[in-house]
Formats: structure tokens, C-alpha cells, sequence
């Protein structure tokens, strides 16, 4: 027999020469079998009776979670977590979803009725055309996005969307739109579908040209005997705008009218943030009422996730945290703090409908921590308690004040001031460390952005906005009330988020 047989190899030799060894090693082997069966079966059980008596073992960090606890669960608890997310999807079916109602997608000629005021806009502006890559911005134009036109990283040739304004003829202005785009890639931007209602107009490059050149000897500027002037918004990379400043376009940032084309909404974009905002916020409410004891912040935002998609919104962030891990704004924990009847609950969750966002805040009590029916029993309330709901009354008249500020011509940083001005008053200046809103539409947040330094940005009519003030205690807690409004004139603001919160168990 070869030195290199390995031992399991000679065992077999030995038990094939001898049948009473054969048969000694496979009761041994049995007997190790049970052995190691039998402790499992108690450490399981040992563990399982602490899981639910104990939470520090409550958790197992799992292959594959990148660092996020996951709640080690038995049957019952798995069936229990199970029905909870079917409550909360089931509790948001049965409304009916009657805020889906008015909303519409997007359709062609609200795209052309978009090239046109930018067209216009421009002409006040005094600029030649605007330039966008593909983004939110092309997106709101020409309905691509980055990933729809490379999935897999942003490209490094240029593919840029260039919109003219000319005179037809008539003192009227309208839109003339181009596109620069790779040679090879000029069937695939045709069979994107871009919202026009006859064939794009394509200045097509070659590999071995350059492109800015190839666009500044093409048509679109051959009419003008000056240095073109191009608009570029944020989105533009730093590569594209030094090419076409190299070979002599006079490239400008994004401000004045052009800006305000995207900042100011149409009625169709409304009652799609309606939507989507006024059913984010319902989702929340519904999932609310199907709260226990033990949930983790991460089976909450599973289950508030499952809920929206159910109801034909996409969720893409979701941030579930309890009392201390709420004094951290945007979070950063992992989600595994558990549910208990004096938690104070802060949900900030974002959903997509028809390529438009919502963004929304409520902090709240769960369901089983009874709500105080007087005056009288509110004052028998621990210390802790009295002060989550002053502070939860302190932020939700912070955004009361701040929404008295979204009228026509008042400041974004008048809003800012207004509801800081509430929380500094109460006892609490410092503890609210981030701006009080921001535009909304498209992407979740956009221009304007609503900070007390912003004197410049003036608000106009259809400018949509979140007013999210926040008071956070390190170590303690945190409270943010988030709702959307559009501003109506010198009037009051409409609320695009079905109702506001009315307190800590309402929200």
C-alpha cells in the first residue's frame, strides 16, 4: 500500500480485512452522529429561549448582510413577521389607493411643452442653446436617463442633447432640438423613443474626430457670426464643458429662467407628486397600525417597502429608526434596534410614480402604547415621555411657521428662519443641524434649497418644496415632520401630502 494513502483510505482497508472492526467503527461513527445531533438540538433550543428573553441575542450577523444585523427568528416569530408585512400591504389595498387617481404619466406634448419654455427662457436669457447629457435634466427633456443610455457606467464619449432657440418666422419662438452622439451609436439613440413627434435631429462623430469640433462646424450654430453662448446645468461633467470651451463655445452655468423651467411645475407634475406623496404618507399610516413589540427598524422598512410596491410605487430609500438612533438625522445604525411600547418612531421614506418622488417624514408612537385620552392623564407621563411630545409639538409648529413662508416673492431663506426661529425660541437652538427644505419633483431633492442663507432664490408660483424641520438629541431621540407644498400665488400653499400629522399617534 502506497505511504500516501491518506487515513480514511486505510480505515476502509481495515474494516474490509476485518469485519468486527468494520462493524466497531460504524457504531462509533453512529454514536458520534447522535452525539453531535443531540447537542445542536440543545444549543438551538437553549438559543431560542433567549432570543426571546434576551435581547442581546436577539441578532446574528449573517453571511452576506454586509454588516446589517438580521433577527435570528423561530416558526412562530417567522409567521408573526410573515403576517405583519401582509397586514401592511393588505391595510393599503383596502383605501382603495384614491390618491392614484388624477395622476397621469407623462406624455409627448407635455415633453414639447417643456423644450418650449425652455426655448423661450433661453431667448430671455440671451443664450444660444441649452447643452445636458444624459441625467435628470435630459431626463425632464428627452426622457433618458444616465443608466438608460449606459447601463453600465457613465460614458466617456459625449452624447449630449442640444436645444436651440429659433424665430419661425412668425416673432414666434419655439425649439429646435439636436443631438451629438457617437456614430456608432445613432440607430441605438433613434430606437430610444425619445418624446418627439418627428425623427431627432443627429450631428453624428466619429471615434478618431473630436466632438466638440465636429458640433461647432455642424449646422445647429451656423447661422450665428459670434461665439456661441451654451447653458450647462449641474449635471454636466467637468471633461465635456473644457472640450466645448476648448474649441471656443462660451459655456455659462444654469440660473435665471432656464433654471426656473424645471423648479416651476405644470399641473400634470403636481398631481403626480400629489400622488405619490399623499400615498407614501398613507403607506406609513398603514403600516403603522400593524406594529408589535420585537419588530427591528429593518422588518419595518421591508414591510413599508412590500406595501408600496403593492400599491404600484417604487420605493428607493427607506429610513426606519427608534428614539436614540433618530437623534442621527439620515441614520447610520443597522436597523436592528427593536420595537418597544415607549419607542418613538421616525420614518423617512422615498417612492418613485411615473419618474417622479416622493419624500416624506413622520414620527410617531406605535399603535400598542396607549394614546392619553385628558389633559390630566398626559400630565401622569414619566419625565422621558413629557418630553418626547413637547419636542414633537415644538418641530410640528416649527413647520407651521415655515409654511406660512411659501408664497410668491418670499425668500427660501425666509422659510428657514421661520421654523428655526420656532425651535431656537423653545429651548432647543443647535438641535436643528440641517436646512428646512428643499425642491422636489423629479429627483428628490432639487433646486431651490431651502436654507437660511439662500436671501437670492425667490419663490414663484408651482415651485414645489418639502418643509422638514427637525429637533435631534443625541442619546435620547429625534423628531422630523416632513409634508410637500406648492406654492400658490400670495395665498397659503397646497399640500401635496393628503393631510399633515396631528400628533403622536395621528401621524
Amino acid at each position: 500500500m502506497s505511504k500516501t494513502s491518506n487515513w480514511a483510505t486505510l480505515g476502509d482497508v481495515e474494516a474490509s480485512n476485518s469485519p468486527s472492526k468494520a462493524r466497531k467503527n460504524r457504531f462509533s461513527l453512529r454514536n458520534a452522529a447522535w452525539t453531535l445531533a443531540t447537542i445542536g438540538l440543545i444549543a438551538t433550543g437553549v438559543f431560542h429561549y433567549f432570543s426571546k428573553h434576551d435581547s442581546s441575542w436577539a441578532h446574528l450577523r449573517l453571511p452576506g448582510t454586509e454588516g446589517r444585523f438580521q433577527p435570528c427568528r423561530n416558526h412562530e416569530d417567522a409567521d408573526r413577521l410573515k403576517n405583519f408585512q401582509q397586514c401592511a400591504i393588505d391595510n393599503l389595498l383596502e383605501t382603495g389607493l384614491p390618491f392614484l387617481e388624477k395622476a397621469l404619466p407623462i406624455n409627448i406634448g407635455d415633453f414639447e411643452e417643456r423644450r418650449q419654455r425652455l426655448a423661450e427662457a433661453l431667448v430671455a436669457e440671451e443664450v444660444d442653446a441649452f447643452v445636458v447629457e444624459p441625467g435628470y435634466t435630459f431626463k425632464y427633456y428627452g426622457n433618458v436617463s444616465q443608466p438608460e443610455w449606459e447601463v453600465w457606467e457613465p460614458e466617456e464619449r459625449p452624447f449630449l442633447m442640444i436645444v436651440r432657440p429659433f424665430d419661425d418666422g412668425t416673432g414666434n419662438i419655439k425649439a429646435n432640438t439636436t443631438f451629438l452622439c457617437p456614430s456608432f451609436e445613432a440607430e441605438r439613440a433613434r430606437l430610444l423613443g425619445m418624446p418627439f413627434t418627428e425623427a431627432i435631429q443627429i450631428v453624428p462623430w466619429e471615434e478618431h474626430w473630436d466632438p466638440y469640433i465636429t458640433l461647432q462646424q455642424s449646422d445647429v450654430f451656423s447661422d450665428l457670426t459670434r461665439k456661441p453662448r451654451l447653458m450647462v446645468d449641474e449635471e454636466m461633467r467637468d471633461f465635456i464643458q473644457r472640450g466645448l470651451s476648448s474649441v471656443g463655445f462660451e459655456v455659462v452655468g444654469l440660473s435665471g429662467r432656464v433654471e426656473e423651467v424645471r423648479q416651476i411645475k405644470s399641473s400634470s407634475e403636481i398631481e403626480i407628486l400629489r400622488a405619490v406623496n399623499t400615498g407614501t404618507v398613507e403607506a406609513v399610516r398603514q403600516v403603522r397600525k400593524c406594529l408589535y413589540p420585537g419588530l427591528t427598524e429593518n422588518e419595518i422598512a421591508e414591510a413599508l417597502d412590500s406595501a408600496l410596491r403593492a400599491a404600484g410605487m417604487d420605493p428607493f430609500f427607506d429610513i426606519v429608526l427608534f428614539d436614540e438612533n433618530a437623534s442621527n438625522p439620515h441614520g447610520g445604525t443597522n436597523g436592528s434596534k427593536v420595537l418597544e411600547a415607549e419607542t418613538l418612531v421616525l420614518i423617512d421614506v422615498g417612492a418613485h410614480l411615473y419618474g417622479y418622488s416622493s419624500d416624506i417624514c413622520r414620527t410617531f408612537f406605535p399603535p400598542f402604547f396607549e394614546k392619553p385620552l385628558t389633559e390630566e392623564e398626559k400630565q401622569t407621563f414619566a419625565p422621558h415621555i413629557a418630553e418626547k411630545l413637547n419636542v414633537w409639538n415644538v418641530v410640528f409648529d416649527a413647520q407651521t411657521q415655515s409654511i406660512h413662508q411659501f408664497r410668491e416673492n418670499e425668500t427660501a431663506a425666509s422659510v428657514d428662519i421661520a421654523a428655526r426661529t420656532v425651535i431656537d425660541q423653545a429651548g432647543y437652538e443647535g438641535t436643528f443641524t440641517h436646512r428646512v427644505g428643499h425642491g422636489i419633483g423629479i429627483k428628490a431633492h432639487e433646486s431651490p434649497y431651502l436654507n437660511k442663507g439662500n436671501h437670492k432664490t425667490l419663490l414663484k408660483t408651482g415651485m414645489a418644496f418639502t418643509s422638514e424641520p427637525g429637533i435631534y438629541l443625541v442619546d435620547k431621540f429625534g423628531v422630523r415632520h416632513e409634508d410637500i407644498f406648492v406654492v400658490q400665488g400670495e395665498g397659503e400653499p397646497e399640500l401635496l401630502t393628503g393631510r399633515r400629522a396631528t400628533g403622536p399617534w395621528d401621524p
